[in-house]
C-alpha cells in the first residue's frame, strides 16, 4: 500500500507513457520529464511490461507492444463469433427470413436517380 502522496496513474496512461518511450527513442528520463511524472516510475513500468510482454504466449519479441491490429483483429473475432451465434439462435426461432421484421417497408423509400 502507498503513501498517501502516492499518484496514481490509469492503465491506459501507463500503455500511452510505455508506447511514447519504446516509439520516440528517447530516453525514459527525458519522457517522464515530459510528462511531468516521476523518472523511476516510468522506468519502472517500462520493465513491467517488457517482462510481462516476454512471459505472455504469443507476444511480440521486436520490443513492441502487441499491435493495434492484433487487437483490433481480437476484437472482431469475438465480434463475429456473438453475431454466429445470434444468427444461429435466430435461425433456430425463425425469425432470420425477414431482417425487418416488424417494420413498416414504406419509411424506406429509394431516393430518386440524380437528375430525374
Amino acid at each position: 500500500m502507498g503513501s498517501k502522496y502516492t499518484k496514481r496513474y490509469s492503465d491506459e496512461y501507463k500503455r500511452d507513457a510505455i508506447e511514447l518511450v519504446r516509439s520516440s527513442g528517447r530516453t525514459v528520463t527525458e519522457v517522464a520529464r515530459e510528462l511531468g511524472i516521476s523518472s523511476e516510475s516510468l522506468r519502472g513500468w517500462v520493465k513491467k511490461a517488457r517482462t510481462t510482454q516476454e512471459t505472455e504466449p504469443g507476444a511480440v519479441r521486436a520490443g513492441q507492444g502487441v499491435d493495434d491490429r492484433d487487437e483490433e483483429l481480437k476484437r472482431l473475432r469475438k465480434l463475429t463469433a456473438e453475431q454466429a451465434k445470434t444468427i444461429e439462435i435466430l435461425k433456430k426461432s425463425g425469425r432470420t427470413s425477414d431482417p425487418g421484421h416488424g417494420r413498416s417497408r414504406s419509411r424506406f423509400r429509394p431516393l430518386p436517380a440524380a437528375g430525374a
